[in-house]
């Protein structure tokens, strides 16, 4: 069981991926509009696990990644895209997110990400 922090703009995709993280037993550690409030809340909270989104206000998730990289290296973080932007997805990795999930979110592989990394 893992506490994973949730960033994502839509509120559609935080709620689908808190479902998918809950059947699995594991725990929502908190959710985040943007990458901004998923930086101090990864500070504040210090959850096993991040997933993020790419495209958000304020502060996008490749941003973010790397603001979270800065506070804690060991930090796991997945990141989310939609299809077609794996220029982004790289960009993302080389940042420091150790894996990526396409939406709309397939179950399996979101938990199969989770798996690899703790």
């Amino acid at each position: 069981m893992a506490a994973v922090l949730i960033a994502d703009d839509a509120k559609f995709m935080r709620v689908t991926l808190a479902r998918i993280l809950e059947k699995a037993n594991h725990t929502v550690a908190g959710e985040a509009e943007n990458g901004k409030e998923a930086v101090e809340l990864y500070r504040r909270l210090r959850p096993d696990l991040v997933i993020m989104d790419i495209t958000m206000p304020i502060m996008n998730g490749i941003e973010a990644v790397r603001a979270i990289k800065e506070i804690d290296p060991g930090a796991k973080i997945i990141i989310c895209s939609a299809l077609g932007q794996q220029r982004m997805v790289v960009e993302a990795i080389e940042a420091g997110a150790a894996d990526f999930i396409v939406k709309p979110f397939e179950e399996t592989r979101v938990l199969e990400a989770i798996a690899r990394l703790l």
